[in-house]
């Protein structure tokens, strides 16, 4: 038989908690056990109160027994077991052997018949063991019990009722049904709606780590080129790239950390590094060289509206620093209209393409798109490169 070492490597226990077939057949065999002993033990006491009624012989048990044992295999065959369960309950009735619980088996193979839809074929059935019952003893030359009225009239009763207790059964069975069903649909869509999300969150992250990174790099890349070319010939300015190289590495992890807090565990500690806005543009603007001009009133930005702003400005700089040379110059404008946030970024550069060894302008058109914006990026009127992207702030909620 093996050792338990040997189930456990197969996946199962030992040989004879083998759970096969039969054990899959366990409520039915339960439940077919149950019906047979209430028929014969209710029906045995019954009988005492009978004195008139045939003595139950060993065709009385049989039929007693006939219709649990068809119960065995009411999952598979429900019309059939419906048909035998009725047939051997008619005929034992009319065979005239004491009354008792002998109906239970015909009602629990229409309940799950009903259950299951098949109503036709069952009060078809259940219609035809009552005309038999009653009418078959009414007629010349049949020896068969003959119902009086009174006998008749609660026969129909008690097949009413159990007819009414399958049509419930079944009214519940399909609202269970749907039930599920409406559960299992949304649970997809929250599972759905968390896929998205991440994945929009994902996008986000990697947009913010694409500007924050692209940005401090490439001045940093500028500053290192700076500092070697001055190393020898002018050591004091050297000294002030390395300081800016030194800098800018700062603000980079810093920020870095702060794009990613968002991945931190609950219990963790809220970040304490301010969320970038365009309050920073201008520290943004002077670290790259360029100045900030600011037209109209300023107010209050939406959140979103207002990072937004800031990294793409981030971005346009960076482009700035990569494509247009080191002695370009560049303009931030930032202009405030009832309607809306204008942020243009202008250089006197060469007036390159910007953005085309990377996703510097696509993800800025993403952002912009987000808000239901519009971003231009190209030669600017006096030459050099721009980027002007227009932010309604109806766009954001």
């Amino acid at each position: 038989m093996g050792s338990p070492e040997r189930w456990a490597q197969r996946g199962g226990g030992p040989p004879w908690r083998h759970r096969g077939p039969w054990h899959q057949r366990g409520p039915a065999v339960r439940l077919a056990v149950f019906v047979a002993v209430v028929q014969l033990v209710g029906t045995g006491i019954a009988r005492h109160d009978q004195p008139t009624a045939r003595v139950l012989d060993q065709w009385g048990y049989l039929l007693l027994l006939t219709g649990p044992v068809a119960l065995l295999v009411r999952r598979r065959y429900r019309v059939p077991v419906v048909a035998v369960t009725i047939a051997a309950t008619v005929t034992y009735l009319l065979a005239g052997y004491p009354y008792g619980p002998v109906v239970l088996a015909p009602l629990v193979a229409v309940i799950g018949a009903l259950r299951v839809g098949l109503r036709v074929p069952v009060w078809l059935l259940a219609g035809a063991g009552y005309v038999v019952m009653v009418g078959l003893g009414r007629l010349p030359g049949v020896h068969a019990r003959y119902l009086r009225f009174g006998e008749a009239l609660v026969a129909l009763v008690v097949i009413g009722v159990v007819l009414l207790l399958g049509e419930a059964a079944r009214v519940q069975s399909r609202y269970l049904a749907e039930l599920a069903r409406t559960r299992a649909e949304q649970a997809r869509t929250r599972a759905e709606q968390q896929r998205r999300q991440a994945s929009e969150e994902r996008l986000r992250i990697a947009r913010e780590l694409h500007d924050v990174l692209g940005h401090h790099l490439s001045l940093i890349s500028v500053q290192a080129g700076v500092g070697l070319h001055l190393m020898d010939e002018q050591p004091e300015q050297a000294r002030t790239a390395l300081l800016a190289i030194k800098q800018a590495s700062a603000e980079a992890l810093r920020e870095v950390r702060s794009v990613l807090g968002v991945l931190r565990a609950e219990d963790e500690q809220a970040p304490r590094t301010p969320v970038p806005s365009l309050a920073n543009v201008a520290a943004l603007a002077v670290d790259a060289g360029a100045r900030t001009v600011v037209e109209g009133e300023p107010r209050e930005l939406p959140a979103e509206l207002d990072r937004a702003a800031y990294r793409i400005a981030q971005e346009a700089l960076t482009n700035v620093r990569r494509h247009a040379g080191p002695a370009a110059h560049a303009t931030v404008t930032i202009g405030y209209a009832p309607d809306g946030l204008t942020l243009r970024v202008d250089d006197d550069g060469p007036g390159g393409t910007p953005g085309d060894d990377g996703n510097g302008i696509a993800g800025m058109r993403a952002r912009v798109a987000a808000l239901g914006g519009t971003l231009a990026a190209g030669p600017g009127p006096d030459g050099g490169f721009r980027v002007e992207a227009r932010l309604p702030f109806g766009g954001t909620s």
